[in-house]
């Protein structure tokens, strides 16, 4: 067995414009260990992750690898210790126009040719296969990532990270887009590499269930500060949460019980271009929340963009209040009344680099225009500050940057700008996903909110206790296309998985 390390934060202290977002916080884990960081959005977990790999070098506080004092101000200076950050933003990690075998073996490319400039192709292929078979994936290496499943780049980004001699491992949010049966294999390799391998394992997730699964000890944060350390047999699920939050928790979720009005979304047989949508057929009534749920992998995202107008209709029919809808991009969704929340939110649902108020008004930029060129963006600041004090997005103002918010409060940026647009249907693709508790309880009463006003809601996820929670009908997907219909109080977690297996 290799020697065990230790690695520890002392003092860590960071602020981004009208932010603290860590305050003294002390932080250890050791190698052979698999170790929960959890905390609401914006308590500080993935900053303080970000600062131990490199990412943020103006932090005040020191750092220590098995007792001595290391620098640590860029990722290279984190993976020449053996620190490797696998982040939740999946797609902003990989360089898409790059193969499986480039992607995994990059950092190896990168930093440890030592000047050499002769590629050995064969061997990064042959090398990528090695890691994968350890990660328990399979791919064809001379795959283009672009051309992946956001799972398979999940794993592709946790090969890369054992490319390297790897000493301790942050996993981000990392079970987020991957299925039941993927989530066992990540364990699986979770504990090989902590038990097997000596590695330490920081684990952040907002799913509970999983902490006390796969963890032994466990830091909280709270509002950027430590507010519990120590081994997890100490706390209940209840008792977690409450610390997280600072307050007693009701574990249910809100569920809106409004007066379900007539069909006003329908679609009809409805088969995508490439074959990701198979004659589907569906309704949604006013005031109806309508989940579509199945395993990762069914056809729910592409379903979701071929509504939208990002995937190109084949056949079938889409009608809103009866009448035919022709939706051939987003743009045109948007202007016949159809909203989405997708489910890559910084890849697709919000502009990272512009302000809250500007992502906010962006769909309903008409209303903030006067002829061509002169858009009111007093008018828009102050329509974003009622967003933002109706949905709780904890920023300091309208003015901040989107990309300095929690992925919960950008999650609320995405959902957000669709009530200022005012659709008709709003289609909801996994919008709990890498969100707190608290935050989720937050877009539940908000999708609440818009069946009261006699919306017609499409709620697409895996997330079948979710479903269960929020919807009035259910229709479970299996091989792209609709192969069952639930009323809710008909449906269990059990049916739902037989049917999302292909059981007939």
């Amino acid at each position: 067995m290799e020697p065990k390390h230790k690695l520890e934060m002392k003092g860590i202290s960071i602020e981004f414009p009208g932010v603290k977002a860590l305050s003294q916080v002390d932080f250890t884990v050791q190698s052979g260990e698999i170790h929960a960081l959890v905390g609401a959005n914006g308590a500080g977990k993935s900053t303080l992750m970000k600062i131990l790999g490199g990412a943020y070098d103006h932090y005040e506080g020191e750092i220590y690898f098995d007792g001595e004092k290391v620098n640590i101000r860029h990722p290279y200076e984190a993976k020449e210790l053996g620190i490797d950050v696998v982040f939740q933003e999946v797609d902003t990690a990989l360089i898409p126009y790059l193969t499986v075998a480039e992607n995994i073996m990059l950092d190896k490319m990168a930093t440890k040719m030592k000047g050499k400039h002769l590629i050995r192709w064969g061997n990064i292929h042959r090398t990528a296969r090695e890691v994968m078979k350890q990660v328990g994936i399979q791919l064809d290496t001379h795959m283009l990532v672009q051309d992946l499943s956001l799972a398979e780049k999940q794993m592709v980004l946790i090969a890369r990270a054992l490319a390297t001699n790897t000493n301790f491992l942050v996993l981000d949010e990392p079970t987020a887009p991957l299925s039941q049966t993927e989530t066992e294999e990540l364990f699986r390799l979770m504990r090989d590499l902590a038990k097997n391998q000596n590695v330490g394992v920081v684990f952040i997730s907002h799913r509970l269930p999983e902490i006390f699964e796969i963890c032994e000890t466990i830091t909280i944060l709270r509002d950027g500060r430590v507010v519990f350390d120590g081994v997890i047999e100490q706390l209940t699920q209840q008792k977690l949460v409450e610390l997280m939050l600072g307050r007693r928790f009701e574990e249910t979720y809100p569920k809106a019980h409004v007066p379900i009005g007539d069909v006003i979304y329908q679609v009809k047989n409805l088969s995508e271009e490439y074959d990701r949508v198979r004659n589907v057929s569906f309704r949604v009534r006013a005031g109806e929340i309508v989940g579509i749920t199945g395993l990762v992998g069914a056809g729910k995202t592409e379903l979701c963009k071929t509504l939208f107008g990002a995937y190109p209709i084949k056949s079938g029919e889409v009608l809103l209040h009866g009448k035919p809808l022709k939706i051939s991009s987003p743009h045109g969704a948007v202007k016949q009344g159809v909203a989405l929340v997708p489910e890559e939110r910084r890849k697709e649902g919000i502009l990272v680099d512009e302000p809250v108020f500007v992502n906010l008004t962006l769909p309903s930029l008409d209303k903030f225009t006067k002829g061509p060129d002169f858009v009111n963006t007093k008018a828009e600041r102050e329509v974003a500050r009622k967003v933002i004090n109706e949905l709780g997005i904890v920023t300091p103002s309208e003015n901040q940057k989107v990309a300095y918010l929690s992925g919960g409060n950008q999650q609320k940026v995405a959902v957000g700008k669709w009530l200022i647009a005012d659709a008709e249907v709003y289609i909801f693709d996994e919008p709990t996903k890498g969100v707190d508790v608290g935050a989720k309880r937050d877009i539940f009463e908000l999708i609440g909110e818009l069946a009261r006003r006699g919306k017609g809601v499409i709620y697409a996820s895996s997330e079948i206790p979710e479903i269960l929670d929020i919807s009035d009908r259910i229709y479970v997907m299996y091989d792209y296309t609709i192969v069952k219909e639930f009323e809710t109080s008909e449906a269990t977690e059990e049916k739902i998985l037989f049917y999302s297996a292909g059981g007939q």
